[in-house]
């Protein structure tokens, strides 16, 4: 059986991490597993870790009222679900549900951040991995709006 170390070493969002970072990390995490159905987490809450995922699918939503919820995005494979524990107040401005069994690695975020405070070029280089995954979001998002309200 794999450590958690060498979980994420295998990661693509630690793609060039140099080891003594993983390990940092490491300290921080442990395995998590999700059925189908399951949340993740849920908008208001605390955003007191976040997800990588090792297997399976997550969809980020946001609840409607009335209406089933809107898939925002699917995350699978790799992707790091969860980045509202970067900024205070730590609160999640969606909902994350796993559409299958789904098994991720879930980091501590604030002991993360507690060492990303210690070490300021580890916590630079990790806002490097993380932002990308923002842009890439937030892209993904301005497209939906575009499709939802570009057709009136």
């Amino acid at each position: 059986m794999a450590s958690l170390e060498e979980i994420l070493q295998e990661q693509p969002f630690f793609a060039g991490a140099p080891a003594e970072q993983v390990r940092l990390v490491a300290g921080c995490s442990r395995n998590m597993m999700f059925q189908a159905g399951d949340y993740l987490f849920h908008d208001g809450g605390a955003a007191d870790q976040f997800f990588l995922i090792r297997h399976g699918k997550v969809a980020l939503e946001v609840d409607v009222p009335g209406r089933p919820p809107i898939v925002l995005e699917t995350l699978g494979v790799g992707d790091l679900v969860g980045a509202s524990w970067l900024i205070p107040p730590y609160r999640w401005v969606f909902d994350a549900r796993a559409m299958e069994l789904t098994r991720t690695v879930a980091v501590d975020a604030a002991c993360l951040r507690r060492k990303c405070e210690t070490d300021h070029d580890f916590g630079y280089d990790m806002m490097k991995r993380v932002l990308p995954g923002l842009v890439k979001r937030l892209h993904a998002t301005r497209l939906q709006v575009l499709d939802v309200y570009g057709k009136q």
